[in-house]
């Protein structure tokens, strides 16, 4: 029903288009059920319903854009983007021309529209709150669909739709101890919430022993997925861009050169395919189903954008503005995760890490702290919760000479922000055991 809405919407604002000009139209909208948890009981819970379109007018090189609401009454839309139009036309004069405006001229139309496999709110939150019965659980769920869409005034119709949830929630222990997870999926399966369920109960249990404080000092670690999505997601801050390649600013340079590498084990790509994102962007060009970013711990690519593309004489790989990752894949392993600690022996367990940042961004090295549910264990065995320590290693050395084994099974993160909208951004990833972590605080 709303790709129906967005054709109408789209027939109306190109009908007025004047017979040199050209326009685009984004749309990102969802029809969510947001509830928020604290003592293992709801405590707010609401729907949203919103819907925003950008309209990009375009005259030979000069184009101006503007982001408006729908209010999902079509008369009333169609006739404030009539007015929006004519805003942006008269805009139009007072910009100059862009050298590397670069827009889809090619007719690429797709359509992904899934049918919802999640049950009522109501059911899943029935399932969240048996599940944490005693316990005193904090989070937010957010489930419902969210839809996307471009159009351009060459006839190009592309429209992404899927119905999914995130739950992100941690158990609480007491003084800055706790234990976080996050779920995610497009299909609701309370025996699995009721297994991670059981799996942090048994890790709040262990935090309830004293607590550790280690001597600064290189140590053996396990890191969990959501640890390691930490880690590479500090490499999403321009290091997969071929802009902040070309300039000099990311991260990979060095791997990009050929002076350094990852371990052999490590293999990164943008997986479109398998993410939740759409497989088109707000220029209209399409995403390959997947872009290799690093093979075998070499450099393989990067993620281009149009403006980039236009500027540098490249293709275009379908990267958003921004050129970050939407849908990062990480290869697994072959260290089952029933066996990392058996593996690990005697060093860190680190389920998360917060507050990371570069402290030498040219050697892609980077500081943070351990958070939650991390402890430190002996012969295979968790002995005890570690107190909050900070790290500074680099991502080189971390995921290149001491990355010992990566597991063979990897989990679903899911970008659990919804500043504006929610993400669609996620990653799947597995588990890392490394030689060593360099602890200095």
């Amino acid at each position: 029903m709303m790709r129906q809405y967005f054709e109408a919407v789209a027939e109306a604002v190109f009908a007025a288009l004047d017979e040199a000009e050209q326009a685009t139209l984004w749309l990102s909208g969802e029809q969510s059920d947001f509830i928020r948890f604290n003592h293992g009981k709801v405590r707010q819970a609401g729907q949203v319903k919103q819907c925003y379109l950008t309209v990009q007018l375009v005259l030979g090189n000069k184009h101006v854009a503007q982001t408006v609401t729908l209010s999902h009454v079509l008369d009333e839309d169609q006739h404030m983007l009539l007015g929006v139009l004519a805003d942006l036309r008269d805009a139009l004069g007072d910009v100059a021309d862009d050298p590397y405006l670069l827009l889809n001229t090619a007719l690429q139309s797709t359509q992904r529209s899934e049918a919802s496999r999640l049950p009522p709110a109501e059911q899943m939150v029935a399932d969240i709150v048996a599940a944490a019965a005693g316990a005193d659980l904090v989070g937010i769920l957010a489930a419902g669909p969210v839809y996307m869409g471009f159009a351009n005034s060459l006839g190009q119709r592309n429209w992404h739709e899927t119905a999914s949830w995130n739950f992100d929630w941690s158990l609480y222990s007491h003084g800055d101890k706790a234990v976080k997870r996050g779920s995610a999926g497009t299909e609701w399966d309370a025996a699995a919430l009721q297994t991670a369920m059981a799996e942090a109960r048994a890790q709040l249990a262990l935090l309830a022993r004293p607590a550790k404080t280690l001597a600064p000092g290189s140590y053996r670690a396990y890191l969990t997925p959501a640890a390691v999505g930490e880690l590479v997601s500090m490499l999403n801050w321009g290091g997969f861009s071929e802009r902040e390649m070309r300039s000099k600013r990311s991260s990979l340079l060095k791997l990009q050169a050929g002076e350094v590498s990852f371990s052999p084990m490590l293999s990164l790509s943008e997986n479109t395919a398998a993410g939740l994102a759409p497989a088109f962007q707000a220029e209209g060009f399409i995403k390959p189903a997947e872009v290799a970013l690093v093979r075998e711990g070499k450099y393989a690519g990067s993620l281009v954008s149009p403006r980039t593309a236009r500027e540098f004489d490249l293709p275009s790989n379908g990267a958003g503005a921004g050129e970050g990752s939407e849908a990062l894949d990480m290869a697994a392993g072959d260290l089952p995760m029933a066996e990392a600690l058996k593996a690990l022996g005697s060093g860190l367990y680190v389920s998360n890490l917060w507050y990371l940042n570069w402290s030498d961004r040219a050697a892609a090295r980077i500081t943070g702290m351990t958070r939650f549910a991390c402890f430190w264990v002996e012969d295979g065995q968790i002995v005890a919760p570690l107190n909050v320590m900070r790290f500074d290693d680099s991502l080189f050395r971390l995921l290149g000479s001491e990355l010992e084994a990566l597991t063979a099974e990897r989990e679903l993160l899911v970008d659990a922000g919804s500043y504006g909208g929610r993400s669609s951004t996620s990653q799947r990833l597995p588990g890392a055991l490394l030689r060593s972590l360099n602890l200095v605080l």
